[in-house]
């Protein structure tokens, strides 16, 4: 299964628990600030994303979406 995510720049306030938990390295942190003054998580390998959500699930401000991509073929 693949996947992908979508990260609400300007609500990260740049914990990184979402790039810490992530299994396989989507996630870094930004050297940029957001409106905020936080350095946000941005998706820096989204081919690598599996749709396993742990990230979204470990974001204490809901800015993560997952989106998931199960089509399977058929024979």
């Amino acid at each position: 299964m693949k996947g992908g995510i979508k990260i609400a720049i300007e609500r990260c306030k740049g914990c990184a628990y979402c790039a810490e938990a992530c299994p396989v390295g989507v996630i870094t942190i930004s050297n940029h600030f957001n409106k905020s003054g936080f350095f946000p998580a941005v998706v820096e390998h989204p081919e690598k994303c599996t749709g396993c959500a742990i990230c979204a699930n470990m974001c204490p401000d809901a800015a993560i979406e997952v989106y998931r991509n199960n089509h399977k073929h058929e024979k």
